[in-house]
């Protein structure tokens, strides 16, 4: 087993569903799909949206899609002790200059971080202000990092480093 490179937000792993799904995140699924991981808290995301749905033909495709596809390909990573005790530090660097990013962007990040994972999302900024992250957008670029296109990638670097 090919270990993860990348951890996928929810709007990256939810894209495949969407009617018409972005070509340049279709590709780069397709491109990298040996080296993809999500975190718990994504996958908390997906079915809780998938559970707020009535029982319709979207919600059986939904839960098709996360049973068939999502889990038996890509690993679920924990938020453990690491990822806790590093995102408590970042918690309380970011809250001391005036910054309260949402918790589940926090947990995300953190889990990342520990395991030296890029995360992949068409959110970038809701990681910029977390240290020493590396942010890939593929909504915007079929290559992302490889291209180093400053719009698609993005590296935080802690302000005491």
């Amino acid at each position: 087993m090919v270990k993860p490179r990348y951890l996928l937000d929810t709007n990256i792993l939810s894209e495949p569903l969407r009617p018409q799904p972005d070509s340049s995140v279709m590709k780069q699924l397709e491109r990298h799909y040996h080296e993809v991981a999500t975190a718990a808290v994504v996958w908390h995301e997906l079915r809780f949206g998938c559970c707020r749905l009535p029982v319709s033909r979207k919600r059986h495709r939904i839960e098709q899609y996360l049973n068939e596809v999502v889990l038996p390909y890509l690993s679920l990573l924990p938020y453990d002790q690491a990822a806790a005790d590093w995102h408590a530090e970042e918690r309380a660097r970011l809250s001391g200059i005036g910054l309260a990013p949402p918790f589940a962007d926090g947990q995300i990040a953190a889990i990342a971080k520990t395991h030296n994972l890029i995360v992949v999302t068409a959110n970038i900024a809701d990681f910029e202000h977390f240290s020493d992250i590396i942010v890939e957008n593929w909504f915007l670029s079929e290559s992302g990092q490889e291209e180093g296109n400053e719009e698609t990638s993005s590296r935080q670097e802690s302000p005491d480093k």
